[in-house]
């Protein structure tokens, strides 16, 4: 591996396939992240998102047990890493990354993983990488501004965090997995990272600008956890 300072993103399997690819969104994620490529190296694994909730409620129907619906999530990550494998080209390591304990050794500037067991979600595998690769950020790149103080789709009340400890933010997320399980970060995840003493920077990927405050050192609109 290279000298260059390590980046690890968690992207929400919702901002790369939405209902269909989002092909304008990782277009703009490629020219945001090309910016820092000359002193920094990223690991992206990428998530399952909503497509990955229609296959594992088709299954559910047919009798699937939760076994059955985790690996229809981990093959849903594993095909939208490969769409974003292939949006980075050369510059991404040809393999996508799909066991997060083994170390990574390569030049690339771009590593791609996705999920590798069941029984969490690809949230928790970043967090293995930060542990396997000594690396104290995650960044989190989800569809809304902030954490929440609880559901802001079914809370209108709902009060936007900023910043909060990992005890708060384990109440918030709770600490039961189930596959689909929509939350800011896995559960299992969250109390590894806590764990870790990492710092989970919560940011809305519909911005990229945003993720570009956030590594350029500046202000920024999002959540920080630690």
């Amino acid at each position: 591996m290279n000298s260059k300072e390590t980046i690890i993103i968690s992207l929400g399997g919702s901002l790369v396939a939405p209902g269909e690819i989002d092909v304008g969104f990782l277009k703009l994620f490629k020219h945001s992240l090309a910016k820092y490529l000359k002193t920094k190296r990223f690991f992206i694994i990428v998530g399952g998102g909503k497509i990955c909730r229609v296959y594992q409620n088709a299954i559910l129907e047919f009798g699937a047990k939760q076994n059955d619906r985790d690996w229809m999530g981990i093959n849903v990550s594993r095909l939208n890493a490969e769409v974003v494998k292939q949006l980075f080209g050369k510059t991404a390591m040809t393999e996508v990354v799909t066991d997060p304990t083994k170390k990574v050794k390569t030049t690339k500037d771009i590593i791609i993983g996705a999920g590798w067991k069941p029984g969490w979600s690809t949230d928790y595998d970043a967090a293995l990488i930060a542990k396997n690769h000594n690396v104290k950020t995650i960044i989190n790149l989800t569809n809304t501004d902030y954490v929440y103080d609880k559901n802001p789709s079914q809370f209108p009340d709902a009060k936007p965090l900023e910043k909060l400890d990992w005890a708060s933010f384990q109440r918030i997320v709770g600490d039961k997995w189930s596959p689909g399980l929509s939350m800011p970060f896995d559960p299992k995840a969250t109390k590894l990272a806590a764990k870790m003493k990492l710092k989970l920077i919560m940011i809305n990927g519909k911005n990229l600008e945003r993720l570009e405050d956030f590594l350029n050192n500046k202000p920024f609109i999002g959540t920080i956890i630690n």
